[in-house]
């Protein structure tokens, strides 16, 4: 790295394949929305020649933030691959999302990726949501590498960035982060600003001059030396304190001179290890120039530090029934296990699944075993199918072009899997196998919506089962008590783009309503209630007369009906029919139309009539008798209360406390987690929390997450259930 010669790009436009996993990188981009990874990956692609100008492939769309829903948000809102050549090395790199609402498209291209590449704003900083995905790739040992963006911003300064990230990814070795290049600034613009022109390799000791538009090499000036000499030496020292021979440290302090070479292959597995994590600066290709600044060095740094496909623990497999199944790592005549890390829905071609080969060979239109098991949190059913496959390919922008195979360690494009969701296993269909799902982050901001028309009704459903298969952070809820389809989101911009692809994807037009919360009612103190039902209209009239005691029970304890009818003042064939009436009202409410629960109905007595009386005549007794003892009663109304943990750094603590007290929250205690970050746990009314995924965020500067579940219904505060009961016309 720095000092190799500069290597032939790909042509433009060709599909690049891999015949072997020694000749694939996987790399996923990580930062914060707006840091620059897009612009990142076009630069590359343009340097690598897979482009013609930069982000553009041959027929003038983008290589990457190409759906429309994008082009509309100016922001990436899904994992886009971008495969490249250099240096006979095929490299796939992963375009994430920034923004939070699509952390489950990052954990995707995570679970796609070998190593990482996080990109760091010159002018923006590291944020906390990007610490968190620094600490789940320490978590799990992934090699990583940082890239800082936007040095022509005014007052950037690379130096400075360069010790923040150290601070902030170094841990309790800050000279594990370092730079490898130092930014060469020419001379001051009218602005007062020196753009960056070129860049100064420590361990080559060579200058790399970018201001033409094409990489030049060159020595560096005497003036430049001093700066040269002090970084390059604490680099040499980070990389030999990581060194596997454990004599270097004491050869080099001892004054002998380390070779370059040695030098660089002592880094390349520090790398590999994920033990070093050197920091370098891009800049996108100025127009009409060939290459942005740094890209070179990028992709040299990929090609020669990043590991293979080799290096990648297999997550665990295990056959269908779930016994544990013992594969080799990347074996490309091994057997077939692939998985789909991403499902989206092309106009022309339709359903089209990316997917990650980690064993075997995957050849076009071959039959695949398709499992999806242990995905019901996520609203998918667990299924087993086989399924022909179509044609294989590699994505240029909208365009799909077709490649020959995929072996193991490789990305591609499977096309015509109509049954597969995102987090399916591909296996041979005499040898099923089962991957472990990847984790994924739970949506807790609820949608309400309902079809604009009786022709969007009839495809809605059609159009969220897609929607839910192509992106499993989405979870979808027929709630039986409100009798709404729920659609559960990350966040609002979520939300948005769920909408908008229902709506030009699918066809289907939807309102959003107001989310429903799901509340009882049960009677505060014992009551009684009297049910008449006596009507004679000539032939058979109804009569039906029936005295009932209601008194609450322990909450959880339902609906309990008891016989204490004695001397047969209902007669036995009718007894039932009380039950059956009483427990249709208690089903539809009897204060503010929520169904009743935790209550004992005991029935007293009666009166029947020899002719008149009837099943459905003491059904509807049974039912006034309800509403009577109701009327003359305290009704509680009951609100679903949840659990609530909230992990959130030490320095918002305070904050998110505050809020949850404001919220009707009971706080339960906190504890710490690692090192500054803190768990609270509360107990908080679910009407307080519809929004809470939202607000958490703004509270916490994206560092804190949250879970739910449901603890139990109690009794909501007089003055709130007052004004609930006026929303649903029932005010006393």
């Amino acid at each position: 790295m720095g000092d190799k010669a500069q290597t032939h790009p790909g042509a433009a436009g060709r599909a690049v394949a891999a015949d072997h996993p020694a000749s694939v990188r996987n790399v996923v981009l990580v930062g914060h929305s707006g840091s620059g990874k897009t612009t990142l990956v076009e630069a590359l692609a343009l340097t690598a020649g897979a482009v013609n100008r930069a982000g553009r492939v041959e027929d003038g769309g983008t290589v990457s933030d190409y759906d429309d829903i994008e082009h509309r948000q100016q922001r990436s809102v899904q994992l886009s691959l971008v495969p490249v050549e250099w240096d006979g090395i095929k490299i796939n790199l992963l375009d994430t999302p920034g923004y939070a609402d699509f952390v489950g498209e990052l954990r995707a291209g995570l679970r796609a990726a070998d190593a990482a590449l996080f990109v760091v704003s010159a002018s923006d900083g590291v944020d906390g949501s990007t610490r968190m995905v620094w600490e789940e790739c320490a978590a799990v040992g992934m090699p990583r590498a940082i890239v800082i963006t936007h040095l022509e911003a005014a007052r950037a300064d690379f130096e400075e960035m360069t010790r923040v990230c150290a601070e902030a990814f170094g841990g309790d070795d800050p000279d594990a982060v370092l730079p490898l290049y130092l930014p060469l600034r020419g001379p001051e613009g009218p602005d007062g600003h020196a753009p960056v022109t070129g860049l100064i390799g420590l361990l080559s000791q060579k200058l790399f001059d970018y201001s033409t538009g094409e990489r030049k090499e060159s020595e560096p000036g005497e003036d430049q030396l001093p700066d040269m000499d002090e970084a390059r030496n604490r680099l040499i020292e980070g990389i030999i304190a990581e060194s596997e021979d454990e004599t270097l440290m004491d050869r080099y302090l001892g004054g002998e001179q380390v070779d370059v070479k040695t030098l660089i292959e002592d880094l390349e597995r520090a790398v590999a290890r994920g033990t070093f994590y050197p920091v370098l600066a891009a800049a996108p290709a100025a127009d009409g120039a060939r290459q942005g600044l740094g890209t070179v060095e990028l992709l040299e740094l990929i090609t020669g530090g990043f590991p293979t496909p080799f290096e990648h623990p297999l997550p665990g497999v295990t056959t269908i029934d779930g016994k544990p199944r013992e594969l080799k790592a990347c074996d490309t005549s091994g057997p077939l296990v692939a998985e789909v890390v991403k499902t989206a829905s092309d106009p022309y071609v339709g359903r089209v699944s990316l997917v990650r080969v980690f064993s075997g060979t995957l050849r076009p239109e071959t039959t695949v075993h398709v499992s999806g098991h242990g995905l019901a949190d996520r609203g998918h059913e667990d299924h087993d199918v086989d399924e022909k496959i179509g044609a294989l390919s590699m994505p240029f922008g909208k365009q799909q072009r077709p490649v020959p195979q995929a072996v193991a360690g490789d990305l591609v494009c499977v096309a015509k899997l109509g049954r597969a969701e995102t987090g399916d296993t591909l296996s041979a269909k005499d040898d099923p196998l089962l991957m472990e799902p990847w984790q994924m982050p739970d949506p807790l901001l609820p949608l309400a919506i309902q079809a604009h028309s009786k022709a969007d009704e009839d495809k809605l459903s059609q159009g969220l089962a897609r929607l839910v298969a192509e992106d499993p952070t989405m979870r979808l809820e027929q709630n039986q008590d409100t009798h709404q389809v729920v659609l559960w989101c990350l966040g609002e911009a979520h939300a948005d783009v769920a909408l908008e692809r229902l709506r030009n994807r699918y066809g289907v037009q939807v309102d959003v309503v107001p989310h429903k919360v799901s509340l009882r009612e049960t009677f505060a103190a014992k009551a009684a209630g009297r049910g008449r039902h006596v009507k004679q209209s000539g032939g058979h009239g109804q009569y039906a007369i029936c005295e009932i005691e209601v008194e609450p029970l322990p909450g959880g304890s339902g609906i309990e009906f008891v016989d204490k009818v004695v001397g047969g003042a209902v007669p036995r064939q009718f007894i039932p029919s009380v039950e059956k009436g009483v427990r249709a009202q208690a089903a539809k409410g009897v204060a503010a139309g929520y169904p009743l629960v935790d209550v004992r109905i005991t029935l007293l007595d009666g009166k029947a009539h020899s002719v008149d009386s009837s099943d459905a005549a003491f059904q509807t007794a049974g039912a006034l008798a309800l509403r009577e003892a109701a009327a003359e009663a305290r009704i509680h109304l009951l609100e679903p209360v949840a659990e609530v943990t909230v992990l959130v750094a030490d320095d918002y603590v305070g904050a998110v406390m505050s809020d949850l007290s404001s919220r009707r929250g009971r706080l339960l205690g906190t504890e710490q987690v690692g090192s500054g970050r803190t768990l609270i746990r509360a107990e908080v009314p679910e009407f307080e929390i519809g929004r809470y995924a939202i607000d958490l965020r703004s509270l916490s500067h994206g560092t804190a997450r949250f879970d739910r579940a449901y603890a139990r219904h109690e009794p909501m505060p007089p003055q709130v259930a007052d004004r609930i009961r006026e929303q649903a016309g029932d005010a006393p």
